[in-house]
């Protein structure tokens, strides 16, 4: 277990998981905040309450239903938190249009109460530009805070200057289970929308109806393009995928066929 744990942490500490708030001589623990991360994935996230931008009541069962990606910022930071949302946004805004634009919800949590009212993360929402309509800033309640970036994962530290705190984006399925996390104040695309088409694909194939047949076969020709750095339908998947169910529905007419003609001839 040491060597891949390693190669985690290695791997996170270049793509800089932790975002500081301040220089100071004690660097954080890295290798114990990304162990408490990864623990985090399979866990049910437990009910919660939040406020909007808008002051309205939000519960976390509310946000289930859809695939939903899950950050957490404080709004005084004016470096690492905002260029992670607005990475993120790009990342968001592809993934809608790689698996739908309803596909999936997105919700960021101020974990620096009191000061990360619903104002606050309303204005930080607007500095940033955030403008998806599934997109939602919350305000957790003071007293659950700590239990809630728990559940999550989510380490942070206080600083003379504001937080050390991992950057990491968690993908919880529909049911409320963190299902993956992403870490870095950017990454590669598919490290997102990978885990979100496969929650998908899974819902998909759960219950047998045209329109999930249609939507299972979408997703799996939906395909990473490095040289265009984003994702399109690779068109000959859908030609394979249909010559090989013609191919079939062929063999099984002719099947039929023999099948009542042996039937018919007395024997």
């Amino acid at each position: 277990m040491i060597r891949p744990l390693w190669r985690v942490v290695l791997r996170a500490l270049a793509a800089g998981v932790f975002a500081l708030g301040a220089a100071h001589a004690q660097q954080p623990d890295y290798e114990s905040a990304l162990r408490d991360s990864q623990a985090a994935i399979g866990r049910q996230v437990g009910e919660y309450t939040f406020r909007d931008a808008q002051l309205r009541e939000v519960r976390f069962s509310d946000l289930r239903g859809k695939p939903l990606v899950v950050s957490f910022v404080y709004t005084g930071c004016f470096q690492a938190c905002p260029v992670t949302t607005q990475f993120l946004a790009k990342a968001v805004k592809s993934a809608r249009e790689a698996l739908g634009a309803n596909s999936f919800r997105v919700v960021t949590i101020g974990f620096n109460q009191p000061f990360d009212g619903p104002e606050a993360m309303g204005n930080f929402a607007r500095q940033n530009r955030i403008a998806d309509p599934q997109w939602t800033f919350l305000s957790p309640d003071p007293t659950a805070v700590e239990a809630l970036t728990r559940e999550f994962g989510f380490s942070y530290r206080a600083t003379p200057k504001g937080f050390d705190h991992l950057t990491q984006a968690s993908v919880v399925d529909a049911n409320g289970v963190i299902y993956r996390q992403v870490y870095g104040e950017t990454f590669e695309l598919p490290m997102l929308v990978g885990p979100l088409k496969e929650l998908l694909s899974g819902e998909a194939a759960r219950t047998f109806t045209l329109e999930n047949v249609w939507t299972k076969v979408k997703l799996y020709c939906t395909v990473y393009d490095p040289a265009g750095g984003g994702y399109r339908l690779n068109y000959s998947l859908f030609v394979e995928i249909f010559a090989g169910v013609t191919f079939l529905g062929a063999l099984a007419w002719v099947g039929l066929r023999e099948y009542r003609r042996t039937r018919r001839t007395p024997a």
